[in-house]
């Protein structure tokens, strides 16, 4: 139903390729969370929400993985506000071409969000993140800090998922 995907798409969530495994931040049987490797200046290290089945949008999302990325959104949203100490948090999901969606898999965004950052008037960076930060900032980051690698944010939040988890064991962590 209102699908657009071409008959030959390569679906990058589908597919993950093996070098964007460690940017998985939360995985159980229905859904995954990875860092985005695209940032908008002023809200670094959000996250996708991701059925682990292909659903191409809303429209073919089965109830039972809308649930689950919703119960996923709730836990990593309460990560995402101890592991970047932001102020909030926005959440964002776009289906069809008209609707700006530009990958043929389900996902929902999870920012973080903080006073006066203009997320919505903001484009994102025109390059993606490092994979891994300067050499002289290889550490993990500080609450209260801006992250300034995948690899850092990834960090952050699994720390935090681990703690929010120990206190809701109906979920499973990434590892």
């Amino acid at each position: 139903m209102h699908n657009h995907a071409p008959a030959d798409y390569d679906c990058p969530f589908c597919d993950l390729p093996s070098e964007r495994e460690p940017d998985v931040v939360y995985r159980d049987e229905r859904v995954f969370a990875m860092i985005c490797p695209r940032w908008w200046p002023r809200n670094p290290g959000h996250l996708l929400i991701i059925p682990v089945a292909h659903h191409e949008n809303l429209y073919d999302l089965p109830a039972a993985d809308g649930h689950a990325i919703f119960d996923a959104t709730q836990l990593l949203a309460r990560a995402m506000r101890t592991a970047y100490d932001c102020a909030g948090v926005s959440t964002r999901q776009h289906n069809e071409p008209a609707g700006n969606q530009d990958v043929w898999h389900f996902h929902q965004h999870l920012f973080p969000r903080y006073p006066g950052d203009d997320l919505y008037r903001t484009p994102p960076a025109a390059r993606l993140a490092p994979r891994r930060p300067p050499p002289r900032l290889r550490r993990p980051a500080a609450r209260g800090t801006r992250l300034v690698s995948v690899q850092e944010a990834t960090m952050a939040l699994e720390r935090s998922v681990a703690m929010v988890t120990a206190k809701t064991p109906s979920t499973v962590p990434v590892r």
